[in-house]
């Protein structure tokens, strides 16, 4: 183990640990938008949007995220959609990520008390009040830790892009290992910076889902 080489390869690792940062960032934010209209869809009472979304999260969650990173960016070119490797990670992660969200979410949406759906639609609400005013935000609450819990997956997901060339944090860790010949340094190294910034993201986390909680609950 060659601690010589920390200083020189921190800097570099710093960088794509930004990308890394990045990547989970814009994804989580796409995969909660996707996997709250998925959970919306799959318990609608309109038959084929509960089709349609019943099949994209059984076809992501029953799939290896590795396989789904490659049939975007390898596969999608030959029926003419070509995305460059960032667009192509951040696709894959969304889509991954956004189902399992979409089953947070709907477990969380139906495991508020039936009764109170029919109590604000007898006081004149319509289902769309009801959902938006009553429903809704007490089913964020329910699904905050699960939420929370899928971001931090996402970010060590975030390594698996390296195999599209993506310049985050594993990839360059390679590619400094192509030159200096310290696998356990660079990737101890590597491992380090992961575990800081999950670490960060989960005590920031846990720290907005105490807030949440008191608010939502007053």
């Amino acid at each position: 183990m060659n601690l010589s080489l920390i200083p020189e390869a921190l800097p570099v690792l710093l960088n794509a640990t930004l990308m890394t940062i990045g990547l989970a960032v814009v994804s989580i934010i796409i995969a909660l938008v996707l996997g709250f209209f998925t959970a919306l869809a799959r318990i609608s009472k309109i038959k084929i949007l509960r089709m349609i979304a019943t099949v994209y999260v059984s076809m992501f969650r029953g799939t290896p995220l590795l396989v789904q990173i490659f049939v975007i960016y390898y596969g999608l070119p030959q029926i003419g959609i070509e995305l460059e490797p960032i667009p192509s990670g951040i696709l894959a992660l969304s889509l991954n990520a956004g189902s399992y969200l979409s089953e947070s979410f709907r477990a969380s949406i139906l495991a508020v008390d039936k009764g109170q759906m029919e109590a604000a639609v007898s006081m004149g609400m319509t289902y769309g009040q009801a959902m938006r005013r009553v429903i809704l935000p007490q089913s964020i609450r329910i699904a905050i830790p699960t939420l929370s819990n899928t971001y931090i997956i996402l970010i060590k997901d975030t390594s698996l892009v390296s195999v599209i060339t993506v310049t985050e944090l594993l990839q360059m860790s390679t590619l400094i290992i192509a030159k200096t010949f310290e696998p356990l340094t660079i990737y101890l190294l590597a491992a380090v910076l992961y575990w800081i910034v999950i670490t960060f993201f989960t005590i920031l986390l846990d720290r907005m889902e105490k807030r949440t909680s008191r608010h939502l609950a007053r």
